[in-house]
């Protein structure tokens, strides 16, 4: 039996592109991108950047991909209602990616910045620099998901879906989840209420009195609780006692063209050197299109994948062209705002508002206004939905893989905490005791390219557990290659790409080459090799599992 619902006899397409439910969805969708741009600017204003800057230089783009790719998957709705004659299609959502918001920033755009202030250049120089290192790699992504159009079933078959989506469940789990927690326990008494509201309602999917949106709710609670205690004396106003915006409104759309051509004509090699991070959280955004095209023709609108992916990726490019620096990508949530009966207006709407909102500045007061701890528990919902469509996606015997794919991401986790550390206690390297070197020279090359490394670790279990030997043997080599060339598993701090003989020259003049004399790019690529040949080993003489071996009941232990 069709899941398509029939059309309404007699009624016109274009009048169903509104209903009731588009206000629930409109809620939920653009507070989640509204959410995702409070994350981007706090954490490259926790990075140190200068808060002006950010906003009206990177906020303005990054807007204008959600602008412009909502604007067409608004009018790719319209034109399957005009086309089949129903006034119940509803059109895809798309907003800012959150597992390239942590990684462009965390992994990418904060450490140029910093990078760039240790090389002497002043904070907006440097931040200017970070910009058009972030774009850069937003532009590329974007072209690279415009070539992955046309071969987007090729790609969802290439790599295993317990790879990549172990890969993304990492980050959710890990960064997405764990990270916002800082932000919500800060101020727990407003923070936790907000995020029982957005459990109850949108995990939990309990409904609200008056069909009130949860995410909405969540926030008005959260603020209501957040700004009763600043009254009552007892927590900070505005902003968290920082400086209100400077004017009402104001206008910006960057079009730093001719600036960064004249930029990346020196600073190419270092552009280069963020395309292994910034190439597989674009990677990840296509398997995750084609996945929530799948999911959306499974509700009954049936969308051509390839021109999904495609807008996706021209979105992500206009960004780039207007100073952007976050990808955007399909949202997992069709099936849900069909049932909440939206249809296209809540998709045109959010683009409207968002656009607007970078555009002509009034995002500087949503900054300002709205506390971080209680727009964050989005975050924490987006993280665990994420993890668990990455596990309900996969099937049982891979559920390994998956879990085997999110421990680099501990590695990266505890370097955060390690770094801080450090800073604060000024202390150099050397003068640490060797087992405290020892240790963290281990979790520097563990966290080094973790999204690539929990891709490569996740791929090469799944095809093992399919008896696949050669897969997995050659997954093995490219992660040897990957770790010569400290793609993954550097044991410099930046986590720079280079030839090993230049690492090791860096780590002798870092006085750490004595903590990493047994995990080299040498070290870590000849036990890749090992690896490999140890595989090929066990498939030339080993046996592999059976057909009911490789079946779905668990193991008892």
């Amino acid at each position: 039996m069709s899941s398509v619902p029939e059309a309404e006899a007699g009624a016109s397409p274009r009048r169903g592109w509104s209903r009731g439910g588009d206000l629930n969805a409109f809620f939920g969708l653009m507070i989640d991108n509204i959410g995702g741009m409070i994350l981007m600017t706090s954490l490259l204003v926790g990075f140190g950047m200068p808060r002006d800057f950010v906003l009206s230089r990177m906020i303005p783009g990054t807007a204008v991909g959600v602008l412009v790719g909502d604007l067409i998957y608004t009018a790719m709705a319209w034109r399957m209602a005009r086309k089949t004659g129903r006034t119940d299609v509803t059109a895809m959502p798309l907003g800012l990616d959150t597992p390239s918001t942590f990684g462009s920033v965390i992994l990418i755009i904060g450490p140029s910045y910093n990078a760039a202030l240790g090389r002497g250049l002043d904070p907006s120089a440097a931040a200017e620099h970070a910009w058009f290192i972030g774009l850069s790699m937003l532009l590329a992504s974007g072209i690279f998901k415009l070539a992955c159009a046309a071969v987007s079933g090729w790609v969802r078959g290439a790599v295993p879906r317990a790879g990549l989506l172990g890969s993304l469940a990492a980050i959710a789990l890990v960064i997405i989840s764990f990270l916002p927690l800082r932000d919500i326990t800060a101020h727990p008494v407003a923070g936790l209420v907000s995020m029982a509201i957005i459990l109850a309602t949108l995990t939990a999917r309990w409904k609200l009195p008056g069909q009130i949106p949860g995410a909405l709710a969540a926030v008005v609670a959260g603020c209501a609780v957040y700004y009763g205690m600043h009254v009552a004396g007892l927590g900070p106003g505005p902003g968290e006692g920082g400086p209100a915006p400077s004017s009402l409104l104001r206008v910006a759309l960057p079009m730093p063209h001719d600036a960064w051509w004249a930029w990346i004509g020196h600073a190419w090699p270092e552009v280069v050197g963020y395309l292994p991070v910034a190439i597989p959280l674009a990677l990840a955004t296509v398997v995750g299109g084609i996945d929530c095209t799948e999911s959306a023709a499974a509700a009954g609108d049936d969308y051509h994948t390839g021109s999904v992916i495609a807008v996706e990726g021209f979105a992500t490019v206009v960004a780039g062209l207007f100073g952007g620096v976050i990808q955007t990508t399909p949202y997992i949530g069709h099936p849900a705002y069909k049932a909440m009966g939206a249809r296209s207006g809540y998709t045109l709407a959010t683009a409207l508002f968002v656009g607007a909102a970078g555009i002509f500045g009034y995002f500087d007061w949503i900054f300002f206004l709205l506390p971080r701890t209680v727009v964050f528990p989005i975050l924490v919902f987006i993280g665990l939905e994420i993890t668990a469509q990455s596990f309900h996606a996969t099937t049982y015997r891979h559920y390994p893989a998956v879990g085997l794919a999110c421990v680099p991401a501990l590695g990266y986790l505890a370097m955060i905490t390690i770094n801080n550390l450090l800073s604060d206690m000024g202390k150099p390297f050397g003068e640490l005791r060797a087992e405290t070197q020892g240790w963290i020279a281990t979790v520097t090359m563990l966290s080094g390219g973790f999204i690539v490394t929990s891709l490569l670790w996740g791929t090469f279990l799944a095809h093992l557990i399919d008896a696949k030997v050669r897969p997995a043997v050659v997954t093995l080599v490219l992660a040897a290659v990957c770790a010569w060339f400290g793609v993954i598993h550097s044991p410099l701090p930046s986590g720079e790409i280079n030839m090993p003989g230049a690492v090791l020259d860096k780590l002798q003049a870092a006085g750490r080459a004595a903590a990493s004399a047994q995990q080299t790019p040498y070290h870590w690529a000849a036990a890749y090799l090992a690896m490999a040949a140890t595989v090929w080993l066990l498939g030339k003489f080993g046996q592999p599992p059976t057909a009911a071996e490789q079946g779905e009941e668990p193991i008892a232990i």
